[in-house]
């Protein structure tokens, strides 16, 4: 496993990090506590030390304080406060600076800790300026419950505004393959900050793992059946994609997921990728790309499938 410094800070960090929403069971299907538990031991097992939950996240900061009290090991632990959940399940804005006191208390309880490592602000909320989240981040920093703060989900205007008033350790937004946006603006900014980029999504929800079918039938109660990338013309390009990139991957004798991982990881200016599992054998395939490293040639022949991954959605839109 690879370990990188996290931004300007002491830390050192996996390059694969485990993102822990999916043990929740809150949107994943056939969640049990027995394999959530096993997925979180088998990612300490795999060289993971850079876990990441939230507030929101339910379940999950307990069941990462259950395995972490069975190990003397060294972790980084990230969580995330402006989101909360209602009793009906659903989620809703909630960064106000009370808002964000009494979520990162929350956090610290559940996760039985003084402080956290990580603290994120998860969204922007738009009934609160984003200078009050801010500060109040940092003034949990000033009274020790957090040692760095983070922001999620952020443009790069946001990011500004917000590293101005409480400077930022890392910034958390969605990359991978097909949704590479970052690299023009947020990637360059935060270079040139010393913040880190610590990327969700790197898998796509598992399109880009190769466990789901071309013929796969999502199920109604399985939350991607309603993003277009998992339906009609988008989703046989898509599987195109993913047929290419197969090939490429058993030439190196790899899953299909440890090539992705490693791919993101090994782009510039990505600090560490989070790869969400609720079965031990899904982080262990993510974990081997933090540990494997693509030779150009390989490189190369990942951008060529892409190229016409997007050759054809030009024609397709035609």
């Amino acid at each position: 496993m690879q370990y990188r410094q996290l931004g300007r800070t002491g830390l050192r960090v996996s390059a694969v990090s485990m993102g822990c929403w999916p043990v929740s069971g809150l949107t994943s299907l056939d969640v049990t506590r027995e394999d959530s538990l096993a997925t979180l031991r088998a990612a300490l097992e795999a060289g993971i030390n850079f876990f990441d939950t939230a507030w929101s996240y339910g379940t999950s900061e307990e069941l990462i304080a259950e395995v972490l009290s069975e190990t003397r090991a060294d972790v980084v632990l990230a969580t995330k406060g402006g989101l909360d959940r209602g009793g009906d399940g659903r989620q809703f804005h909630a960064a106000a600076a009370a808002d964000l006191r009494r979520q990162c208390e929350g956090s610290l309880r559940r996760l039985r800790r003084d402080v956290v490592d990580l603290y994120y602000l998860h969204a922007a909320d738009p009934g609160v300026p984003l200078a009050e989240s801010a500060g109040a981040l940092a003034d949990l920093i000033r009274c020790g419950k957090v040692r760095a703060a983070g922001a999620s989900n952020l443009s790069l205007q946001q990011l500004r505004e917000f590293h101005a008033i409480c400077p930022l350790t890392a910034v958390q937004p969605a990359y991978n393959m097909l949704q590479r946006e970052i690299e023009a603006d947020i990637i360059p900014w935060c270079r040139a900050e010393g913040i880190a980029v610590c990327v969700y999504w790197p898998l796509l929800k598992g399109l880009l793992s190769g466990h789901l079918s071309r013929d796969h039938v999502f199920v109604d109660a399985d939350g991607r059946k309603k993003y277009p990338m998992f339906q009609g013309q988008e989703w046989q390009r898509n599987q195109d994609l993913v047929d290419d990139l197969r090939q490429i991957s058993a030439g190196l004798g790899v899953s299909l997921t440890t090539l992705v991982v490693a791919w993101t990881v090994q782009q510039s200016g990505i600090t560490a990728a989070l790869c969400g599992a609720k079965r031990a054998w899904q982080i262990r395939e993510s974990a081997a790309g933090g540990d494997l490293r693509l030779s150009e040639d390989v490189l190369g022949a990942v951008e060529r499938a892409l190229l016409r991954r997007g050759r054809a959605q030009t024609r397709a839109a035609v």
